[in-house]
């Protein structure tokens, strides 16, 4: 029981840290910009990035637009397999937790919007052309990033394994695990 505590801790902790970042990030936008305004502090930033007031019905970046109903659904099967999933981690896969939090925490993020919103989720950042997104998506990216990274890690530590043992059977003559004796044959 302790441990599901511990486990749970640590994944709604994260998650939490990244909603709230994610509503005070959007509460601010909506309250000092009307809709479709820009906000930049200096003047040469304008073609790189922005702060801007826009909202979407769709998936992270904007995609699909009028799907905010498929997207609700999605986001509640999301955060249910992943509240079901975590405590069955092991606890040393730490890539794997974090990019649950994170992943959890977008998720959660925008469910939020579009539960109290009719269906809408507020974008705020605006880089280059990219489409407007916010601290939410950008959790959900990053989770995907992490989730990578440690796939990526623990195939590095799975070949080194694997070439340790094989330059350990090299040492002892070529021969790996004892062969098995044939009886009678």
């Amino acid at each position: 029981m302790k441990r599901y505590l511990q486990d749970y801790g640590f994944l709604l902790g994260g998650a939490g840290i990244v909603i709230f970042l994610d509503q005070w990030t959007k509460a601010l936008v909506r309250n000092s910009l009307p809709l479709g305004g820009t906000w930049m502090p200096w003047d040469w930033l304008r073609p790189y990035a922005r702060i801007v007031h826009w909202y979407n019905t769709g998936a992270a970046f904007g995609l699909f637009q009028n799907g905010a109903l498929v997207f609700t659904i999605l986001a509640i099967i999301v955060a249910g397999l992943i509240l079901y999933y975590f405590p069955r981690t092991s606890p040393s896969d730490w890539t794997l937790r974090m990019a649950m939090g994170l992943q959890l925490g977008g998720a959660l993020g925008n469910l939020v919007d579009r539960l109290t919103r009719g269906g809408q989720v507020t974008d705020f950042i605006s880089i280059g052309s990219f489409p407007v997104f916010n601290v939410a998506d950008a959790s959900i990216t990053v989770g995907v990033a992490v989730l990578l990274f440690g796939a990526w890690l623990k195939e590095k530590k799975d070949k080194s394994a694997e070439e340790q043992g094989n330059k350990g059977a090299e040492e002892q003559g070529g021969r790996g695990a004892e062969e098995p004796v044939s009886r009678g044959e």
